[in-house]
């Protein structure tokens, strides 16, 4: 009796073990996938300068594609468990890793600095950055509307801090960013989509009339915040 009660006790102890350990595994994985988070504003809030269609589109069939994507190409990889942030740099190397995961983050930025609300234009220590590398705040968006006008096909343009405060405005193609090696360095606290399918329904090929429209619906309060917390 004593034996059978040992040996049913040890073959318990292993299957809760199993169960156990597979529960802890499956919650890992789940924790260390990529969400596609909700936006967090309505998708006509944007409208007239962004309208609802582009944005439903935008992010609900090219972020989510992006996201999964991403999650598909970390499945059994080293990478695997590293933040959005590490893995533009350790992942570069990796097609799948750099597109996808770049479009991930910089759609993330993109979103969050277009909350409605905040300030209409840069305020305190970003303002005086901005002052300082451009000469003024509409110098700085003939600066922006350049580097994102003349971007060939498609990519995004940018406002960078270094470390020290200085500001940088620069683009870089396809879904690559500044935390990227070879880009312009420093930390996106700004940027713009000017891929096609960010704009097209509403306007067509005219890319500058939607950089244009665009600076009607940058939150620079959040804008802002990201300088303090960067530079």
């Amino acid at each position: 009796m004593r034996n059978n009660f040992s040996i049913e006790h040890t073959m318990f102890s292993l299957v809760l073990v199993v169960i156990m350990t597979s529960k802890l595994f499956s919650q890992k994985n789940n924790h260390m996938k990529f969400e596609l988070a909700p936006l967090p504003y309505a998708y006509n809030a944007l409208e007239p300068h962004i309208d609802a269609r582009t944005m439903e589109i935008h992010h609900s069939k090219h972020h989510a594609a992006y996201t999964n994507n991403l999650n598909a190409a970390l499945e059994n990889s080293s990478l695997t468990g590293q933040s959005i942030e590490e893995l533009m740099t350790s992942g570069f190397e990796t097609p799948a890793i750099r597109n996808n995961g770049g479009g991930f983050y910089n759609h993330n930025l993109f979103w969050e600095i277009m909350t409605p609300g905040g300030a209409n234009q840069p305020e305190g220590d970003l303002a005086e950055a901005i002052n300082a590398a451009f000469g003024s705040f509409a110098a700085f968006k003939d600066a922006f509307a350049k580097a994102a006008t003349t971007r060939f096909g498609s990519g995004w343009a940018w406002l960078c801090v270094h470390k020290g405060g200085k500001v940088e405005v620069c683009s870089t193609p396809n879904q690559d960013n500044p935390l990227m090696p070879g880009s312009c360095g420093g930390f996106p606290i700004l940027g713009i989509d000017v891929w096609e399918h960010a704009y097209y329904l509403n306007y067509q090929n005219g890319r500058p009339d939607y950089i244009n429209a665009f600076f009607n619906v940058i939150n620079w309060s959040i804008v802002g915040e990201k300088y303090n917390a960067n530079k």
